[in-house]
């Protein structure tokens, strides 16, 4: 990995459902988007051919989600779900006060979280996921924002995610 490179924090089971993603996309994904492109490469005049324009263009937003997935899973630190409530670490739902509002959001990798959740969701490399990282419930940390202002945080519970 290099410095520019950051590790995502996956669970084994996110890990693993990504790994078959990735598989499926390689194997019947690939041959299946061949076939597409074959069959209405056969219509004709490819300059007009809505098929076969539709079909390049999911293939090429199939080759992009292989391409995220072998560089997430390469980067991948593959730990168990955090147990432990009360301490802010990755795969934690963490509630803080901000602002004077209160906002609930998963601290770690979006790929954690289940398909159609409504959960927002920090990186544990943003200023206020890096901050965030290791405390506790009831104290208070602050960050640099990107307009160089400090920010202060508080935070209100730290639960495990749950799947």
């Amino acid at each position: 990995m290099t410095e520019t490179t950051a590790a995502s924090y996956l669970t084994q089971e996110a890990y693993d459902r990504l790994q078959a993603e990735l598989t499926q996309l390689k194997d019947e994904g690939r041959s299946e988007i061949s076939k597409r492109i074959e069959a209405a490469r056969e219509e004709g005049d490819l300059k007009e051919n809505g098929g076969y324009h539709a079909a390049k263009e999911e293939q090429g937003k199939m080759e992009a989600r292989i391409r995220q997935l072998e560089h997430l899973l390469q980067n991948a630190v593959v730990g168990s779900a955090p147990t432990e409530k009360g301490v802010v670490q990755p795969g934690t739902v963490v509630t803080v006060e901000m602002f004077g509002d209160s906002e609930t959001f998963l601290l770690g990798s979006r790929e954690i979280i289940d398909e159609g959740s409504d959960l927002d969701v920090y990186s544990e490399q943003s200023p206020l996921g890096a901050a965030l990282l290791g405390g506790r419930t009831g104290e208070t940390v602050s960050y640099e924002a990107p307009n160089g202002k400090t920010v202060e945080v508080k935070i209100l519970e730290a639960t495990p995610y749950q799947t």
